[in-house]
């Protein structure tokens, strides 16, 4: 496949084309490619960019497939080049300390709105747009708000602004603020991050937040949807009714598909499992939404990622950032006067940290859990989730001085805050793993309660072990193992990246406020 892009500027015209996913458009082509393994990961041609229109392709595709000596290798180099790879061929300065490698990388990672690809899945945005790195050349939903982070704290306001206004866009135009600019990521979200986008949007003089009021209420009620219909004990798409007065939020995606940019690798699960392929898909996509894919949290058997069931839990972390939008709506509604509805969403948040209480609070355990709602228990599982509801100040102080403790006791790691206790899962979000959104939520979260010396020793284990790999390595990752002797994190369904957006956005925010408390 040749890297030699054309692309054209945004327009209307095209807009519309890019919501179809490559799996619709090429079919039986985009499975023989996935099950030829002509690329090592599935992605790459789910972001290929077509070099004719799609029928074009396919009917070449079907006079083409059945003649003799045809090359399906050389028939997909013909008719698409890969996408653009961000960082690609970036070699870090050595004499560059950890602040200005990660102020130098925020351009290089930085993609141009304007020079769009036609017939590809690359969802069009308003404004440019900073990606994770690696495989990662898209906009992801709840990684851009951690990216937000260290743009603030590199001076790069104007990019901030624009990842919140590339978001409203996308919620705007389809209704929700999809997994990311992807057409194939537009059947499910992640996590619902864009009030706390619209926060340190407004906190940093940019725009007021009242501007995104009508998208903020978009977000609302597709993660509501159904609402209003269950009976308690029901559930519909990503609500659940949990009894007579409580409801909670799961994660869902409304396809029963492979995933595209995984296909091959789902197919293949799908064929050594017992279960209906359309659960099993559907479980996969919700985990992706969840942005823990993949955790052993969902797995009846931490060994056998088949096992997974996602859509059968409602999580501490989702419903405390809905809780935050909920508070959010709120108080925004009261800013321009609007009584009744600012007193209905200060009604729907207290109502969620009933239920967030009821259902996520595992009193005898002292901290916050999954609950299995078709089941009627909570996981056994441990997890770093627990902390989010301290984040967004959903939890009392009593339930925040028992989360402290378990954290200091169990979850705490010499690089930071592990993922979960779960050890022999071989998914990247289990121990030994951590994540710099993580580290983030545990401290800001930990700080906002009063737990200020847990907090910082948190922040200073983990900027430790950046700065250690960067010395050696003069890059940084995804993903780190929290543990003296390992150098790069392994576990899950693709090679370790470098970039990386959210590991540079938390880090550039913690050096700051370091420097800030020197």
């Amino acid at each position: 496949m040749l890297d030699s892009p054309q692309t054209r500027s945004e327009n209307a015209d095209f807009r519309d084309e890019a919501a179809i996913t490559p799996y619709d458009h090429y079919g039986e082509l985009f499975e023989a490619v996935a099950l030829a393994h002509i690329f090592p990961d599935s992605k790459t041609f789910a972001d290929a960019i077509p070099r004719q229109p799609p029928e074009q392709i396919m009917e070449a595709y079907e006079q083409q497939r059945s003649q003799s000596g045809f090359d399906l290798g050389a028939f997909v180099a013909d008719h698409f080049y890969s996408d653009v790879l961000p960082g690609k061929g970036y070699e870090s300065r050595p004499e560059h300390d950890l602040i200005t490698h990660i102020d130098n990388l925020w351009p290089v990672l930085t993609r141009n709105s304007r020079q769009h690809p036609r017939w590809s899945s690359l969802l069009a945005l308003c404004e440019d747009y900073v990606v994770p790195g690696g495989r990662f050349r898209e906009y992801y939903y709840w990684d851009s708000y951690f990216i937000m982070l260290g743009l603030a704290a590199s001076g790069e306001n104007h990019l901030v602004r624009a990842v919140t206004d590339n978001c409203a866009a996308l919620i705007q135009r389809h209704g929700h603020m999809p997994n990311g600019n992807r057409s194939y990521y537009l059947s499910r979200s992640q996590p619902p991050l864009f009030s706390m986008m619209v926060e340190l949007t407004e906190r940093q003089g940019l725009r007021d937040a009242i501007d995104y009021l009508p998208q903020l209420e978009q977000e609302y009620a597709f993660w509501m949807d159904g609402e209003e219909t269950l009976a308690p004990g029901e559930s519909h798409r990503r609500c659940v009714r949990l009894s007579e007065e409580h409801w909670l939020n799961r994660h869902w995606d409304d396809r029963t598909t492979p995933r595209e940019e995984s296909f091959r690798e789902d197919l293949e699960l799908a064929g050594i499992s017992r279960r209906h392929a359309e659960a099993l898909f559907r479980d996969l996509r919700a985990g992706a939404e969840s942005g823990w894919d993949f955790s052993g949290r969902w797995l009846d058997d931490v060994q056998d990622l088949s096992s997974i069931r996602t859509t059968h839990f409602v999580t501490p972390e989702l419903n405390a950032l809905l809780f935050h939008l909920e508070q959010t709506l709120s108080r925004l509604h009261a800013a321009v006067g609007d009584e009744t509805k600012a007193g209905d969403y200060r009604r729907r948040a207290l109502r969620r940290q009933a239920a967030m209480d009821t259902y996520l609070w595992c009193d005898s355990r002292g901290a916050y859990y999954d609950y299995d709602f078709t089941r009627g228990h909570f996981s056994i599982h441990l997890t770093a989730a627990c902390v989010v509801p301290l984040f967004v100040g959903a939890a009392s102080d009593a339930q925040a001085e028992r989360v402290a403790n378990i954290v200091a006791n169990r979850l705490l790691a010499p690089g930071g805050l592990v993922t979960t206790e779960i050890t022999d899962s071989n998914e990247q979000w289990d121990h030994p793993n951590g994540w710099a959104p993580l580290q983030w939520m545990a401290i800001e979260g930990l700080r906002t309660y009063g737990f200020t010396e847990l907090a910082d020793d948190i922040a200073d284990r983990w900027l430790a072990l950046v700065e250690d790999l960067y010395r050696r390595e003069r890059k940084l990752v995804e993903k780190y193992v929290l543990y003296p002797g390992a150098d790069f994190a392994i576990g899950g369904e693709y090679p370790l990246q470098d970039g990386f957006g959210w590991t540079n956005g938390v880090t550039r925010a913690l050096l700051a406020q370091r420097a800030g408390h020197q």
